[in-house]
């Protein structure tokens, strides 16, 4: 069964959404980035490409000719809707939607700024997940609450 995690109160959910790409990949895992939204993932990418040389984090979109040797793919839409997703380990949604393709993922990282309209969608999503047996681990950042 998947593991959901969700982080809650996040100033920023892109600069965040690097960070926690940037430790799965140092530790191994194939990370999907999912967001409908196209203005966001850019965010996304143009926040990879410029954090700390160092540690550039190697990303395409989902239907680059590279994404099955590329630990980092961008989704902006469900396998369903396009190509096959190559990885299935590690899922970040970055959407205010529940990501219906989620259940194939051995965790999924469900970010949540503090907006109010970012919250009220993560308090559906968390409903939707408990009420089908999921177990939630919570990482709160602020005063934000779900559940």
């Amino acid at each position: 069964m998947t593991e959901i995690h969700f982080y809650t109160g996040l100033p920023d959910k892109v600069s965040y959404a690097c960070n926690l790409v940037s430790k799965a990949v140092q530790r191994g895992k194939r990370v999907v980035v999912y967001s409908r939204n196209a203005e966001l993932l850019k965010r996304f990418d143009q926040a990879l490409w410029s954090s700390e040389p160092l540690s550039f984090v190697p990303h395409v979109m989902q239907n680059d000719a590279l994404a099955s040797v590329t630990p980092v793919l961008l989704a902006a839409t469900a396998p369903e809707q396009a190509e096959p997703l190559a990885h299935h380990e590690v899922l970040v949604n970055l959407d205010q939607e529940l990501p219906k393709f989620f259940s194939r993922f051995d965790y999924l990282m469900e970010l949540v700024e503090q907006d109010e309209q970012d919250s009220l969608a993560a308090r559906e999503r968390w409903k939707f997940y408990k009420q089908r047996g999921y177990s939630i681990e919570h990482h709160q950042k602020s005063g934000a609450q779900h559940g």
